[in-house]
């Protein structure tokens, strides 16, 4: 409700700054683009109401995605998932906020789809090698580097010195970030924090997050990222992170209701192993009568 009202905030000062019609449409794109991919499935209805009142004149047509939906969707029935239209949207969320935001986190429980998410829409970017994006720019390869910083120590983690002999040893994120760092190809390149978010390690990323993009290390080393590349938080919540942090973040907030039950059935009946496949007509009974 807090992010409802800062809307309406926004919204009314952008009103009375743009008069006229093409920057009301203007403005009334950057808050749905801003606002859209971290809100829940009601506060949308509720934000729509909004909308529809402050730029009553206004009706926006749904934007062509082209071939980016189209390889999303082809991405999804290769990996043996259902195209779901909520989850393509939540893909395209995902693509508009890496082309704006260098630090991202994807929120939401389990089963509402994270990991597929950028998944897909890292296979979709690769197909589309070279063509041209909805960014104004090219589609390059996308390649991602998942760890949990939870199951390693602030040193395995950054890097740390020898007590004893005073040695300097890399860390895994800061040797992925040097090689990363180093390349002479514009490929992308994703770092993703798949794991609980706080403030005993991510507040060493701060400075990471911020515009200059910089990691500093203990030893004095500062490893300035490329505009190719992107740090992504895969949580379930942010309960536990600071405000220091969430503000320097896109957020995208994905549902299990954007995808629903029917679709993990529709999948797994696919790959129902010949033993059991004379009986897949009772199961797809069984599932109607008792799954909801």
């Amino acid at each position: 409700m807090r992010a409802v009202k800062s809307v309406i905030s926004a919204a009314g000062n952008l009103k009375r700054m743009y008069p006229d019609m093409v920057e009301e449409l203007i403005a009334l794109r950057a808050i749905r683009d801003v606002n859209v991919p971290k809100f829940l499935v009601d506060d949308l209805k509720l934000f729509s109401g909004i909308v529809s009142d402050l730029f009553p004149n206004i009706k926006e047509e749904p934007i062509d995605y082209g071939d980016l939906e189209t390889s999303l969707r082809k991405s999804c029935q290769k990996t043996g998932l259902k195209d779901v239209d909520g989850f393509i949207n939540k893909c395209i969320q995902l693509f508009e906020t890496t082309v704006v935001r260098h630090g991202l986190m994807l929120v939401g429980p389990t089963c509402s789809g994270k990991t597929k998410c950028y998944e897909m829409l890292q296979k979709a970017q690769t197909s589309l090698k070279g063509q041209p994006s909805p960014a104004m720019t090219d589609f390059q390869a996308t390649h991602t580097y998942v760890l949990n910083p939870k199951s390693i120590t602030m040193g395995q983690l950054y890097g740390e010195f020898d007590l004893l002999t005073h040695e300097w040893t890399d860390g895994i994120l800061s040797t992925l970030i040097r090689v990363g760092a180093s390349s002479q190809d514009e490929d992308k390149r994703w770092f993703v924090f798949d794991g609980p978010v706080d403030a005993v390690w991510i507040e060493n990323m701060n400075t990471v997050l911020d515009d200059n993009k910089k990691l500093c290390l203990s030893s004095g080393e500062i490893i300035k990222l490329t505009d190719h590349m992107t740090m992504m938080f895969e949580v379930a919540d942010l309960a536990v992170a600071s405000p220091a942090t969430v503000s320097r973040c896109g957020m995208v907030y994905l549902e299990p209701s954007y995808i629903g039950l029917d679709p993990f059935v529709e999948c797994w009946m696919k790959k129902v192993p010949e033993v059991i496949y004379q009986y897949k007509e009772k199961f797809e009974q069984l599932f109607e009568a008792f799954m909801q």
